[in-house]
C-alpha cells in the first residue's frame, strides 16, 4: 500500500540537498554548479562553524533557494526558544531540535508564521545496538512513533525520521505532520558509511515521506548536477 504524500509541495522542493562542505566558498561553488537541479538546501553544523552561516543563508535566499538550518538545538527550553526566535527573523524555512516535551513546546512557541520546527526522532546513523548503548530499552520504530506523536502534540510542524519508520508514523500520527527523511541511498549507490537505517528514494516516498535529504550520493558524484537531476526525475514521476 502506498502512503504517497498528498501535501501541496512542489515536486522539485521535495529533494533537500545536504550541503556538507567545509567552507562557504565551497558551498557557493557547489550551489552554482547544481543550478536549478536543487531548490532546497540543508545547512548544518559544519557550515555554521565557519562564522559565515547567516551570510550564506542570505546568499541562498537571494537566489530563490529554500533553507533548512539543521542545527539540532538541544538545551534548556528557554535557551532553545530564544535560539529558534533568532532564526525566525532570518528567513529560514526549517530548523531541527532535539529534546523532551517542554523543549519541543518552547521551540514551537517561538517559530512565528513561516519557520517550521522539526523534531529529531532517532538519528539514521543509529541502529538497535547503538540504542542499547544509549540505554534505550525499546524498539526503534516504537520510539520514533512515540516521539513523533509527542512532537505533533507540542505543535512542532514535523519530524526527522528514517524512511523505514514512516509507515508507522502515517498509521499512528496525524497526517498533517511533515516527515523529512535523511539516509537516502539510490539502489546502485549504497556506500559503506555512517548511515545505517537507509532507504531508496522510491521507498521513502512510497512509505509516506514529504521530503528526502540527500547528501553524499549527490556531492560525491562525478557530476553532482546530473545525480540531482536523476533523483528529481524519479520524484517527478512519483508525484505526476
Amino acid at each position: 500500500m502506498s502512503n504517497l504524500s498528498k501535501k501541496p509541495i512542489p515536486a522539485n522542493e521535495r529533494l533537500i540537498f545536504a550541503m556538507d562542505v567545509p567552507t562557504v566558498d565551497a558551498a557557493k561553488e557547489l550551489a552554482e554548479r547544481l543550478g536549478d537541479s536543487v531548490t532546497f538546501y540543508k545547512l548544518g553544523l559544519q557550515l555554521f562553524m565557519t562564522g559565515e552561516y547567516y551570510e550564506l543563508i542570505e546568499w541562498m535566499k537571494a537566489r530563490g533557494k529554500r533553507v533548512f538550518a539543521d542545527l539540532k538545538f538541544f538545551d534548556v527550553p528557554e535557551t532553545v526558544k530564544l535560539a529558534v526566535a533568532q532564526l525566525k527573523d532570518r528567513d529560514v524555512d526549517f530548523v531541527t531540535i532535539h529534546g523532551n516535551q517542554s523543549i519541543m513546546e518552547a521551540a514551537a512557541s517561538a517559530k512565528g508564521e513561516s519557520l517550521k520546527v522539526l523534531a529529531v526522532t532517532v538519528l539514521t546513523s543509529l541502529d538497535r545496538g547503538d540504542m542499547d548503548d544509549l540505554g534505550f530499552d525499546c524498539d526503534v520504530k516504537e520510539l520514533v512513533t512515540s516521539r513523533a506523536r509527542r512532537a505533533f502534540e507540542a505543535n512542532c510542524d514535523g519530524v526527522i525520521s528514517s524512511g523505514l519508520e514512516v509507515p508507522s508514523l502515517r498509521e499512528n500520527v496525524d497526517h498533517g505532520l511533515l516527515v523529512v527523511c535523511p539516509g537516502i541511498r539510490p539502489v546502485e549507490n549504497r556506500p559503506s558509511d555512517d548511515q545505517k537505517r537507509v532507504v531508496t528514494v522510491e521507498d521513502a516516498f512510497q512509505n509516506g515521506a514529504d521530503y528526502i535529504v540527500v547528501g553524499r550520493p549527490i556531492r560525491d558524484a562525478s557530476d553532482p548536477k546530473e545525480a540531482a537531476e536523476k533523483i528529481q526525475k524519479t520524484i517527478s514521476q512519483l508525484f505526476q
